[in-house]
């Protein structure tokens, strides 16, 4: 059995086709039925049209994040394909930020530039942060993607949120209730994303985690969630009823960050809170059928059949599971990375042009394509030169080397990302 995701397969009319498993695609390939039609998703094309097509039921399950997405197909209960989307959207806020601090130093200084503009501009109903809208509209082009290659009839996605009112008050009632989000994770689950899953205290991961009070109960401390942490089972006995800032007085950095990160709130849970209906009323006009399961169903699920935890697998868990069948154990990772920006010029620190950026396409090739080195038999990305016919070529985990660009054949344009493939999940296939 492979341990690799099926190959998505068009007819020569580019209907999807039911997926195929990799040994299935390789013959097809070698008997000259099918030709490479993407590298990413891989997908074949057949020679001819299918007309008679088995009919079969593809399930799209999605569990959204804020800096990660994941996504399953699956076949009943087999799941045959995986992927991980990792998000830009704190990069997007980084340079919106920038942007703004040059255009406000322009303004605020003694130039020929424009005068800052009267404050009466209304954001419409239902605005998000472009952070956030890249978030939605990222996971939508790969819906539409998969349902252009694969015959897909229904999608599942987690409607998941945390409920922050409560959590920080469990008192909280009425129409005071009302304000607040739909409850969600429990308090145990809020903590261990919070504190990225290990132990405040010794950065351990892997290992049980205690629920544990940062100012101690016994001394006054409440229950507050910005008064609780997770910690292994040694640093909390060891801890026992001291103060923090006595457990912690020979580390002064370490109780300074923890200290910090209690009172944070948990920015990713409000990302995931933003943008969760947004996503369920666009995947909507897909029209397709569209349900939702519960956070902690997707927990549940996961735990039962004792799955380890990659947000993949979570997808894969959402909504109603009996028993699930991997036939794949490695999911391809789609990093965002942009179509590249509209900037013609580069700016120093102070928002002054100091070079102008080549205009793009350069003789057929943009940056971020995939070329193969047709010497070496290399797959690498190309960074294409204006001034010279040799073309910067850089091989994962190599040095860039400069590479002649008759010896460079296509393999996939740039789309956006930069595609690899995660390391092998401990499933049973």
């Amino acid at each position: 059995m492979s341990n690799t995701n099926y190959v998505f397969v068009i007819d020569t009319n580019k209907k999807p086709l039911q997926p195929c498993k990799p040994t299935v695609a390789r013959r097809l390939l070698n008997s000259g039925k099918a030709a490479v039609w993407r590298r990413f998703p891989f997908t074949l094309i057949l020679k001819k049209a299918v007309e008679i097509v088995v009919k079969t039921t593809l399930t799209l399950k999605i569990d959204p994040g804020s800096k990660f997405t994941g996504m399953a197909l699956l076949e009943g209960n087999k799941v045959i394909w995986m992927l991980l989307i990792q998000h830009r959207g704190s990069l997007i806020s980084e340079k919106l930020q920038k942007r703004s601090q040059r255009r406000r130093a322009r303004r605020t200084k003694n130039l020929r530039y424009r005068k800052p503009g009267l404050p009466n501009k209304k954001k419409p109903e239902g605005w998000l942060a472009p952070s956030l809208v890249h978030r939605v509209e990222t996971i939508m082009t790969w819906v539409k993607r998969l349902i252009k290659f694969c015959p897909v009839e229904s999608i599942s996605m987690e409607l998941v949120s945390f409920d922050t009112q409560l959590i920080q008050n469990p008192e909280i009632n009425g129409t005071e209730y009302q304000q607040g989000e739909l409850a969600g994770y429990e308090l145990r689950e809020y903590l261990l994303e919070k504190w990225g899953r290990q132990c405040a205290y010794c950065r351990k991961t892997n290992t049980p985690l205690e629920i544990e009070h940062i100012h101690p109960k016994s001394k006054g401390g409440s229950d507050r969630v910005s008064n609780l942490t997770v910690a292994c089972t040694k640093c909390n006995q060891i801890k026992s009823n001291q103060d923090v800032k006595d457990f912690l007085s020979g580390k002064p950095e370490l109780l300074k960050r923890i200290l910090t990160q209690a009172r944070s709130p948990l920015k990713d849970a409000a990302a995931v809170n933003s943008t969760r209906w947004k996503l369920f009323n666009s995947l909507k006009t897909t029209g397709l059928e569209v349900t939702i399961g519960s956070g902690g169903q997707t927990k549940f699920n996961r735990r039962k059949q004792q799955l380890p935890k990659a947000h993949c697998i979570d997808a894969a868990c959402v909504g109603e599971v009996n028993q699930l069948n991997f036939q794949t154990t490695q999911a391809l990772v789609a990093i965002c990375k942009g179509q590249g920006g509209r900037q013609k010029a580069a700016v120093n620190k102070y928002g002054y042009p100091i070079r102008y950026n080549p205009l793009k396409p350069i003789k057929g090739w943009n940056s971020g394509d995939l070329a193969l080195n047709i010497e070496t038999g290399e797959v690498g990305r190309v960074n294409p030169r204006s001034k010279s016919n040799s073309f910067n070529f850089t091989v994962p985990g190599q040095k860039a080397k400069s590479v002649h660009v008759s010896k460079l054949k296509v393999v996939h344009k740039k789309d956006g990302y930069t595609y690899t493939f995660c390391p092998q999940l401990s499933i049973n296939v």
